[in-house]
């Protein structure tokens, strides 16, 4: 894959971050709804497709020529000719999204160059938050504490148990992705870890964010992360303190591996 050099202005940074909160406006109003006048399936429903029409709409008028790739919306073969291509999920976390008082959910909007994925914007709106590649967050100091490894609330996978068990440390139940690779963004945990299937839109925007932020983000094995492929499946990520990048991707071979 190219650098994507002279591919990306600073404008680009600034509409990714304002896209993505302004759909997290719109999510939180409609969540406002449950209880109401509306179910929590209602508003999950409503909240993946009106947040998926308002971004795909944007980004076309702001971005006619560039691709697009949305959890949401139908795929088109014209994206895999674009060496920009815009990579959404509008709802990550629709689960926490239906469960009133939950923060643990988030808005992605990431711009892919070349297969890397060098924009991004990641929108917690029940915290009224949006991490970008705008204004990037400086590094997370090290906690001074056994090592945080954040899992999945309803499917924690096997390897991140016996990787924070490797480690010494202890694992750290959250809702989605973008919310967890966040945390260790904001350095409220050490290591995210997703091994059990994921699609491009999962992890583009959380891993544009963690890497403009001076963290380490890569596959599993440690493999570059690449995106606009023709099947847009992903199945794993790794974002964690760069520091302890070598120890954690040490672990996860011995892990997959058994030992």
């Amino acid at each position: 894959m190219g650098s994507g050099a002279g591919l990306v202005s600073d404008l680009d940074h600034a509409q990714a971050a304002r896209l993505a909160q302004e759909a997290g406006r719109l999510l939180m109003e409609l969540r406002g709804h449950i209880g109401t006048d509306m179910s929590p399936e209602d508003a999950k429903a409503q909240g993946d497709r009106r947040s998926h029409e308002m971004l795909a709409r944007a980004i076309a008028e702001l971005y006619p020529a560039d691709g697009f790739l949305s959890e949401e919306g139908a795929d088109s073969a014209r994206r895999l000719g674009c060496r920009r291509v815009w990579v959404v999920d509008p709802l990550d976390g629709t689960r926490e999204f239906g469960e009133p008082g939950r923060e643990d959910w988030a808005v992605h909007v990431a711009l892919c160059i070349d297969g890397r994925a060098v924009v991004g914007a990641v929108a917690l709106p029940a915290r009224d938050m949006v991490l970008s590649t705008q204004a990037p967050p400086a590094p997370p100091a090290a906690a001074g504490q056994a090592l945080r490894v954040l899992v999945s609330r309803t499917r924690p996978p096997a390897l991140a148990g016996r990787l924070a068990e490797l480690l010494g440390g202890v694992t750290v139940p959250m809702g989605s992705a973008g919310a967890k690779a966040m945390a260790v963004v904001l350095g409220e945990a050490d290591v995210y870890v997703h091994a059990g299937g994921q699609y491009e839109w999962d992890s583009a925007a959380p891993v544009a964010v963690a890497a403009s932020a001076g963290l380490h983000v890569s596959r599993v094995d440690g493999s570059d992360l690449v995106y606009n492929r023709p099947d847009p499946w992903l199945p794993d990520v790794l974002v964690c303190r760069a520091e302890i990048a070598r120890e954690v991707l040490g672990a996860l071979a011995r892990a997959a591996e058994g030992g």
